[in-house]
């Protein structure tokens, strides 16, 4: 069984006091609903966790009916860090999951087929990630003021979702992490941490995250490139 946790619990503080990012509309529907609708019409995803802050429940509740999601999902309450909230997702999969691919709500436009690519890799080495290598110059200030060096481009890339692993293997990573009480900005960092190789996956298409309010024309340019208004 191949199960995907879609990470849905962060404040989005980055988009503004008040503002709830997932649920602002664009291309005729939420962010999330996109995110979410990705995930359901992907072939090889048998079910869904949803991992939400607690009193959202019902929203996204609503949500399903109203968009008439057909796969089968669960809602969990998150954490207090990402890292948590994924552990929340892990411990709510279902005992056949074998390949879990995680995901960012925030993350809309990730396609069918980059989704199996992953779990294609996961299979094989245990662990995959979708990215893109980087094109700009990348430098390194301490401070944020001043330039310390400048990193080496041609080894560089950007991580983005899904991180697609086996299931066992992103148990034990992340069970490594809550040993040490270390916080990880991604799934990919807790593997590194006992030393499991993580494939890289080429996204060859714009796989936005919305973060920030400048991001929302970009992103509902590539949704209303992708399928029809709502």
């Amino acid at each position: 069984m191949i199960s995907a946790v879609i990470v849905a619990a962060g404040q989005g503080t980055r988009m503004g006091l008040g503002v709830d990012k997932l649920f602002l509309e664009l291309n005729g529907c939420p962010i999330v609903a996109h995110t979410w609708r990705r995930f359901d019409e992907t072939r090889c995803v048998d079910e869904l966790l949803m991992v939400v802050r607690e009193g959202m429940q019902p929203a996204f509740t609503a949500l399903a009916e109203k968009y008439q999601f057909r796969k089968p999902f669960r809602l969990v309450a998150g954490g207090k860090e990402r890292q948590n909230s994924v552990w929340n997702g892990l411990e709510a999969l279902s005992p056949q999951a074998e390949i879990v691919a995680i995901q960012d709500a925030a993350r809309p436009c990730t396609s069918e087929a980059l989704i199996a690519a992953t779990v294609v890799a996961a299979r094989e080495t245990g662990a995959a990630v979708a990215a893109q290598p980087v094109t700009d110059t990348i430098k390194e200030s301490r401070d944020g003021k001043l330039i310390e060096r400048t990193l080496e481009r041609s080894r560089l890339w950007a991580v983005q979702t899904p991180q697609t692993f086996r299931v066992e293997i992103i148990r034990r990573a992340l069970s490594e992490v809550r040993r040490r009480d270390l916080l990880v900005t991604d799934d990919t960092a807790a593997c590194e941490l006992i030393r499991q190789q993580v494939r890289l996956v080429l996204s060859p298409q714009p796989n936005p995250k919305v973060t920030r309010p400048e991001d929302l024309p970009y992103v509902e340019a590539l949704l209303r490139a992708l399928r029809p208004q709502g």
